[in-house]
């Protein structure tokens, strides 16, 4: 989520190159003709998007704590939860239950298709967690997901009790473990098919990258890019696009190969949903965009 003021300074560092300073040619990831469209304006700010086994992608709208969906065969929104714990970052399971990052109280739910919610995670050993942020899913059950701290006027008798701000990793069983430790985590995204794990250290305006070795397993830690991240997602080909300044895209080297400019003060998000997976879904300030594309979602 965003830092009012931090935005105003970090925006204008976004479209610096990666690992590599040169920029090479995009490579037509975006379908031929295409052109970015608007789906919605009605929201306070939008978060979190992810697809459901459908195509369908959910987003939060933290400000007003209510989650929407997109159907892509209509291209409507519609709205399907309220009282959302505030919810921020979210991530499907493999049994289409939503797992979102309730910051409210410091906590990750799951939500079913009728909107019931269970509370997974409130504390690391016994502390409140300052306010879980992003989130990915692996195939053991297990959640990966970063805690950074950005108090919200809507905490009630908020009281800090961890003073570092951590990757952890909640295994199916409901055992946290704490990973790394960064300036700001925020941006976190993974991949079975490559075994990457990506997080984004927002105010050290950096990303990185880890092997994912086994169950809740990181190694060969790497600096992937000077560039901070919002959120991120993953494409097919291993590509990863970085939001903040609309969504820079980059190959699996580091290096930039596309720029999508979106026209809002902040691009928040992305994931892939709709027909196969393949359109570009984009949530930033107040809107969510669409942009048809030649790549997909990535397992």
């Amino acid at each position: 989520m965003f830092d009012k003021i931090k935005i105003l300074l970090f925006s204008s560092l976004l479209v610096m190159s990666c690992t590599s300073q040169k920029s090479v040619k995009s490579q037509s990831i975006v379908s031929n003709s295409a052109e970015i469209q608007l789906v919605s304006d009605k929201f306070s700010f939008t978060e979190g998007p992810a697809a459901d086994s459908y195509g369908n992608v959910y987003f939060t709208d933290q400000p007003n704590d209510k989650i929407y969906f997109w159907n892509w065969k209509t291209n409507k929104v519609e709205e399907f939860l309220e009282k959302t714990g505030r919810a921020n970052g979210t991530y499907f399971d493999e049994k289409d239950n939503l797992i979102t990052c309730s910051d409210e109280s410091g906590e990750i739910w799951k939500i079913n298709e009728n909107g019931v919610a269970e509370i997974l995670t409130t504390n690391f050993e016994g502390k409140r967690l300052n306010g879980p942020n992003d989130l990915w899913l692996d195939n053991e059950g297990g959640i990966y997901f970063t805690d950074p701290l950005y108090v919200r006027d809507y905490w009630k008798n908020f009281k800090q009790e961890i003073f570092d701000k951590n990757l952890y990793y909640r295994d199916s069983e409901g055992k946290i473990t704490k990973l790394d430790t960064f300036t700001q985590p925020n941006g976190i995204v993974g991949s079975l098919k490559f075994k990457k794990l990506y997080v984004s250290d927002i105010d050290a305006n950096k990303t990185f990258v880890y092997d994912i070795l086994g169950e809740g397993k990181l190694g060969n830690k790497k600096l992937f890019c000077n560039l901070g991240s919002d959120g991120m997602t993953l494409d097919n080909i291993g590509n990863l696009y970085i939001t903040g300044n609309g969504v820079t895209v980059f190959n699996s080297k580091g290096e930039q190969i596309h720029h999508i400019a979106v026209p809002e003060k902040w691009t928040a998000n992305v994931t892939f949903g709709g027909e196969n997976f393949s359109t570009l879904f984009i949530t930033a300030s107040k809107s969510v965009y669409t942009l048809k594309m030649n790549v997909s979602k990535v397992k």
